[in-house]
């Protein structure tokens, strides 16, 4: 099969499209032909080995974290899927490669495709709808009438956790630039700061949790704007002593992590609030929940452009420089 393949850390030059065996389908996998994939941040951080401490992938790799596509093949042992069933889902993180025409995933991390959405639509959301889910439900446990802040309204996380946290019953703040406040608010967005023409932390206080995907300046002022007993996540400051732990690594590694955390920590400390880093999982079961707020029209997505398959790099680049206008951009196999 055809895979776009990263052979050296740190250069974009080294990804090439390549000819790699079908993979192997043990007893609790699935084997999914992939319809399309969307590129996503983490791909560029992957393939440039910024994530080398967190993620000590072993090269060549093939990249892309999300899918949709029809079953080819069931294992032995796989009971809730079948030949032809459509799919979609962010494999673990140990069995990455979605820039690919198959991929063998388990049973456990894959859903059925939302009925309502296209291939390329369902594409776009395995990823960032299962982090908006992790931070909002899992992590903050948002309840109907808190106030949460979620960071680039428009952007491929953000508009969907601006719905997911409308849909809990919040009261959404966001920042986009000013030719997307419209669109931040028309996702569900109460309160929309054009960022090119105000400061978010001079608008906003008393808020009970903030989803961050930008990191630095942006994440240290926004501790200023929860009350006390807050959260912050984020998904693009320092990685903690937390997620080192739920990736298994080892105990030098959560002591690098635990140094490399502990000025945003004790910031957050200082002004009576926490931090928190988050690094997604894989889970089919929160994909069929994810599902049926899709199917219900609770979450729609936001697809900015389609790419074919054979212009994979070309997207990425497309990402990388920033084009995209809002939302996510997708892969085509087909």
């Amino acid at each position: 099969m055809k895979a776009f393949m990263v052979e050296k850390y740190g250069d974009a030059t080294g990804m090439h499209a390549a000819d790699i065996p079908d993979p192997q389908v043990g007893a609790d996998d699935v084997l999914v032909r992939i319809h399309a994939a969307s590129v996503n941040p983490l791909d560029m951080k992957i393939r440039d080995g910024s994530l080398k401490a967190i993620l000590p992938y072993r090269l060549p790799l093939a990249l892309g974290n999300d899918l949709a596509g029809e079953v080819v093949q069931v294992g032995a042992s796989v009971t809730r899927f079948a030949v032809g069933d459509e799919v979609w889902a962010r494999p673990d993180k140990d069995r990455i490669g979605t820039f690919a025409e198959l991929l063998a995933i388990h049973q456990d991390d894959l859903a059925a495709k939302p009925a309502t959405l296209t291939m390329t639509e369902a594409a776009s959301l395995p990823l960032v709808a299962l982090t908006a889910w992790q931070a909002l439900v899992e992590r903050a446990k948002v309840q109907p009438g808190q106030k949460v802040l979620i960071h680039a309204g428009a952007g491929g996380l953000g508009s969907i956790a601006v719905q997911l946290a409308k849909a809990l019953g919040a009261h959404v703040a966001s920042t986009a630039s000013t030719a997307k406040v419209d669109l931040v608010k028309e996702l569900g967005a109460d309160e929309v700061i054009d960022y090119r023409t105000q400061d978010f932390s001079e608008v906003l206080e008393g808020y009970d949790f903030v989803l961050d995907s930008l990191g630095g300046e942006n994440l240290a002022k926004s501790f200023g704007i929860l009350k006390p007993g807050g959260l912050a996540i984020s998904v693009a400051g320092p990685p903690d002593a937390d997620v080192a732990r739920e990736l298994g690594l080892n105990p030098v590694m959560r002591a690098v992590t635990t140094v490399l955390s502990a000025k945003t920590r004790r910031s957050a400390k200082k002004l009576g609030v926490t931090y928190s880093f988050l690094f997604m999982k894989a889970s089919g079961d929160q994909l069929r929940e994810l599902a049926s707020l899709v199917d219900t029209g609770k979450i729609r997505p936001i697809v900015d452009r389609v790419f074919p398959f054979d212009e994979t790099l070309q997207a990425m680049e497309y990402v990388e420089k920033g084009r995209a206008k809002a939302g996510k951009v997708v892969v085509s196999m087909t």
